[in-house]
């Protein structure tokens, strides 16, 4: 088949989300002015370049109380926040945490989780994430929208520092296969990283086989 994106597609649900996947999940945790914590996750989020390493959120609509969602008024407000990475063995509290509630919830209190203190900024951590970023605002860039009253925007932020739990190293690196970081597909759908296989591209491999 072959839509254009301009007119409908056809199906049952926007495919949309669905090819473009599996996404990372940045659970991010932000304040406002008052200390007012909040915690919220977003499938519209990866990694966009690594000297220095920066992080990408994208954000759509606005609050169903009016105006901005709490997470980018309080990022635009004070000018950090820390993206929180969801495992398999969190995917419940993850999940509590994307309710519309009102402003005054501590999403924290309403998941059952511990807000941790961060080194460099400000806002606290997931304790029970094995992985946080702590992040300063870099910018924010107004994206196109096909509903005035649904403004989309992207929000660019460095990270300064990062927390790793030594329970997913394995001889100094990474463990994926004690991670298990969670990923957004389609509709209701997700996926965990449990399998891992390398691929050497084409120029490592030559090097490898080099006398």
């Amino acid at each position: 088949m072959f839509y254009e994106t301009s007119d409908h597609h056809g199906l049952k649900h926007n495919p949309f989300k669905a090819l473009i996947a599996p996404r990372p999940i940045g659970w991010v945790s932000s304040k406002n002015e008052k200390g007012e914590l909040n915690l919220a996750p977003f499938s519209f989020f990866n990694a966009m370049s690594d000297n220095p390493p920066t992080v990408v959120l994208g954000f759509s609509g606005n609050h169903s109380e009016g105006g901005p969602k709490d997470t980018f008024a309080n990022i635009t407000a004070l000018g950090e926040f820390v993206c929180n990475i969801v495992t398999y063995e969190i995917r419940d509290a993850m999940n509590a945490t994307s309710e519309m509630v009102n402003r005054s919830v501590n999403e924290f209190d309403l998941a059952n989780l511990t807000a941790a203190p961060s080194n460099i900024v400000g806002v606290p951590r997931v304790q029970e994430s094995p992985v946080n970023m702590e992040c300063k605002l870099l910018q924010v860039i107004d994206l196109p929208s096909n509903d005035a009253n649904s403004p989309n925007r992207m929000v660019l932020g460095q990270v300064l520092g990062i927390h790793i739990s030594d329970s997913i190293i394995t001889e100094g690196m990474v463990d994926m296969t004690k991670y298990h970081p969670l990923a957004r597909l389609g509709y209701k759908d997700y996926t965990a990283v449990m399998d891992v296989f390398s691929l050497n591209r084409p120029d490592q491999a030559k090097q490898d086989t080099r006398p």
